[in-house]
């Protein structure tokens, strides 16, 4: 299933968004307007799909409570309301599932959020409508999702799993590299990566040394005097590690562990990795980050040729960048751009205007139309500062 609609009130940094979404899509915007926020919004449907160490009330908290959720600017209104559109393919006419979610602050000096609505939609039939008769008698039951209540989804339990299963990695090589001499408590999903390498063990090994291997022929083309890549558990502890050969005079000198490796070499590595494992929505956040810049024109193509080569179904991937480099790629489809624009009253996001599309048709690039209108208009100016 892909998410192909996206409404929202008063989520983080949005008043209101209601934004088609594509099979690829590219969030541009300039530093804090939302980029960020924005991807965060499918990992919190995530965490409220989690029927274990999860639900409303944890992904509230472990976002600092309804107070950072709910947008400033919703001065009158409090409830923070959420919907989707799930189709099988982009293109298919109606909605195969709609999913709706509201909730607000119970007030009176509870800490408490309530749901203040939630509807699942298959097709044209309403499965769930709550508040019930049921809620209304016991208000607590509005303090959990049906979505997180494997005794109450088995009508949409499949919307559940989609949720569940969404894809997070923006990988932190010091995190990585640095893990064992770091310790301390792992966040959720270990969305940094530091437990990058227990993921690549857990892996059954006929699958890890297929991926290992299309990553090792990958990162010969993009890095210097790269020869080989190879999982390499620790002997003395078991311990998981990766092991990269480089081409040197001295024979069998030149293998590395992934301490050694460069920053942009763990990022290239984690990302065709993440391409390949799972079919789940994908959140990529500023991709380009380490690379250079040759490699990141090729990232659209890259995510092109994974979703082409797959031999199951395709995978949505949600990209947020800033990048020149990977914009100025001719493939990019304008219709999959996604433009944050920051006002007084909260970030509006948009599809490409009409002017917009009739310069991409007639061969400017993405970098060259859309990307401009991210930048702050006062950034020449740091240079007097």
């Amino acid at each position: 299933m892909l998410i192909t609609h996206l409404k929202l009130k008063n989520w983080r940094n949005f008043r209101e968004v209601d934004v088609p979404l594509r099979d690829r899509t590219y969030i541009l915007g300039a530093n804090a307007s939302g980029k960020s926020n924005l991807l965060d919004l499918f990992r919190f449907l995530r965490d409220v799909s989690k029927p274990q160490g999860g639900g409303l009330q944890k992904a509230i908290h472990d976002r600092d409570g309804i107070q950072k959720l709910r947008c400033l600017h919703a001065r009158r209104d409090p409830e923070v309301r959420i919907e989707v559109h799930l189709k099988e393919a982009v293109d298919d006419e109606a909605p195969l599932w709609r999913y709706i979610l509201g909730f607000k602050p119970e007030g009176k000096g509870a800490q408490r959020s309530l749901i203040s609505s939630e509807q699942v939609w298959k097709g044209d039939e309403c499965v769930l409508n709550r508040p019930d008769e049921n809620d209304k008698k016991d208000i607590i039951r509005l303090t959990q999702t049906a979505l997180e209540q494997i005794q109450v989804n088995a009508d949409f339990r499949d919307l559940a799993t989609f949720f569940g299963e969404t894809t997070y990695l923006h990988l932190v090589p010091q995190l990585l590299k640095y893990s064992d001499k770091i310790g301390g408590q792992r966040l959720d999903e270990d969305p940094f990566g530091q437990g990058f390498l227990e993921k690549i063990a857990k892996t059954p090994e006929k699958a890890r040394d297929a991926r290992l291997k299309r990553i090792e022929t990958a990162l010969a083309l993009a890095v210097p005097q790269f020869k080989e890549l190879r999982f390499a558990p620790d002997k003395a502890n078991g311990r998981p590690h990766l092991e990269a050969m480089y081409s040197h005079y001295r024979p069998n000198a030149g293998w590395q562990r992934e301490e050694q490796f460069s920053d942009g070499t763990l990022r290239l590595l984690a990302l065709l990795w993440i391409l390949l494992d799972g079919e789940s929505l994908l959140l990529l956040e500023e991709p380009e980050l380490s690379l250079n810049d040759a490699i990141v024109r090729e990232i659209p193509r890259l995510l092109q040729r994974v979703q082409k080569d797959r031999k199951r179904r395709s995978r949505q991937m949600l990209i947020s960048t800033h990048s020149e480099a990977l914009l100025s790629n001719p493939g990019i489809d304008g219709r999959s751009i996604l433009l944050l624009e920051p006002a007084l009253e909260g970030t509006k996001i948009r599809s490409i205007n009409d002017q917009e599309e009739f310069a991409l048709k007639h061969g400017l690039s993405v970098a060259e139309v859309v990307l401009p209108k991210t930048h702050p208009k006062a950034a020449e100016q740091l240079g007097l500062w």
